[in-house]
């Protein structure tokens, strides 16, 4: 689109509520740009970003504000989380549900701090990537947001950071935290058990729900231990306790007849389920085993799940585990294609952290603006989705540019080639 000449609403009203995280106008304004190009720029990079706007800076200036200069994202990111207390529909709520789970994001470069070759499972080859795992929140509304996120860094990448600061002068003794940090290996149950704790910490209600690569006996126990409700789905080759035997969870699917099986409704589909509570080894604690059919005589099932609340009903254990797809999925379609979540090609660990929240930030303040009561004025019509919001964005910051120009060329009798060039258009 041509250059940016106005930030949209939506980024003036956040500078008022997140502004004051920023020490001085011009990191105000950095915000600002950064927020308005991850909602509408082409090439939500810095240099994509920064280009967007009819005037502006050498890009190097929004490039040492995402990677160096002193705001705390950390920061950023509790007072998003608080801002949205303030909104009933995005409101935390005893019936809230945490679906936490991991993603790819591609990239181009190889050398951006924490990337790596990485199994794509959906497209079933290896790609150049981050990976992320992120807690999101489903409210009853239906409404989601991510709360917090870690990233995966690999074994061989700690152990080379560590000879690398063992060697250097002064060797790790003179190492600041940041680079002791990188040196120590986490795996995914360790960063999946760090969001645990920190959701936990922060108080925020609700119970989990996660896919069956998190489904393990140190997961569980960490999450029963914290008193939190826990629904996971479960690999068919678990070992599970059942009539006096430990027999694989599809061996114990096997053995139920079809006339013990009970209908259930999930949403516009019919399944059959059988039900029990049952001991997995090395899990501390009773769950709940639900097995899930397609049809009252089908062999395999489709579905096994487990649940610390073994006095749940069947319902209300299903709708916990369906807002894993609404938490986690929408979440990365939406980042991904509308708010440049993989767009990012710093190579700074720090600037792809900040780029992070900074999406989570735009997303959220989207978030808010779906399926209000009456439209709001700069979207002209009610918004249902994250796409639909970032167009109304777009609409918006491309009525305020033709109306800039309007008003020089009749007011202030610019020529036309003084626009186009003010535009960047020339």
């Amino acid at each position: 689109m041509p250059g940016i000449i106005e930030f949209p609403t939506i980024v003036e009203q956040a500078l008022k509520d997140f502004g004051d995280l920023f020490g001085n106008a011009p990191a105000r304004r950095h915000l600002a740009e950064y927020l308005t190009g991850l909602l509408v720029a082409e090439r939500k990079t810095v240099n994509g970003i920064n280009a967007a706007f009819a005037v502006n800076t050498d890009q190097s200036c929004l490039n040492r504000w995402i990677t160096e200069a002193g705001w705390d994202p950390q920061a950023l990111n509790l007072r998003r989380l608080a801002w949205l207390q303030r909104f009933p529909d995005t409101r935390y709520a005893a019936h809230g549900v945490i679906a936490i789970d991991d993603v790819l994001i591609d990239h181009a470069g190889k050398f951006i701090e924490d990337v790596g070759w990485l199994w794509d499972h959906a497209d079933q080859r290896y790609v150049i990537a981050h990976d992320y795992l992120i807690a999101n929140y489903v409210c009853p509304s239906g409404k989601h947001y991510a709360l917090e996120f870690r990233r995966f860094r690999k074994k061989a990448d700690c152990e080379f950071a560590r000879q690398c600061l063992e060697e250097a002068p002064g060797g790790l003794a003179a190492a600041t935290p940041e680079q002791v940090r990188l040196t120590h290996f986490k795996g995914h149950t360790q960063l999946f058990g760090e969001l645990v704790d920190w959701v936990v910490a922060q108080d925020i209600p609700g119970d989990f729900t996660f896919d069956c690569y998190f489904t393990s006996a140190a997961t569980l126990n960490r999450i029963h231990h914290h008193q939190r409700g826990y629904v996971g789905d479960l690999k068919f080759n678990r070992k599970v306790w059942f009539r006096g035997q430990e027999l694989h969870a599809a061996e114990v699917a096997a053995l139920i007849a079809p006339d013990d099986r009970r209908p259930v409704q999930v949403g516009e589909k019919r399944y059959w389920y059988f039900t029990k509570t049952i001991r997995m080894s090395e899990v501390d604690h009773p769950v709940r085993l639900v097995i899930l059919w397609e049809r009252k005589n089908d062999k395999q099932p489709v579905k096994m799940l487990i649940t610390n609340r073994t006095f749940w009903e069947v319902t209300r254990i299903l709708r916990v585990y369906r807002h894993r797809w609404t938490g986690t999925e929408t979440l990365h379609r939406d980042g991904k294609q509308c708010l440049g979540m993989g767009d990012c090609q710093l190579r700074s660990g720090e600037g792809q952290t900040r780029h992070m929240y900074l999406v989570l930030l735009v997303h959220s303040l989207l978030m808010v603006q779906l399926r209000q009561g009456r439209a709001r004025e700069w979207a002209t019509a009610t918004l249902t989705t994250i796409g639909e919001a970032c167009r109304a964005v777009l609409r918006e910051t491309l009525h305020k540019t033709i109306t800039w120009a309007i008003d020089r060329a009749t007011q202030d009798h610019w020529p036309i080639e003084r626009i186009t060039t003010h535009l960047a258009l020339a």
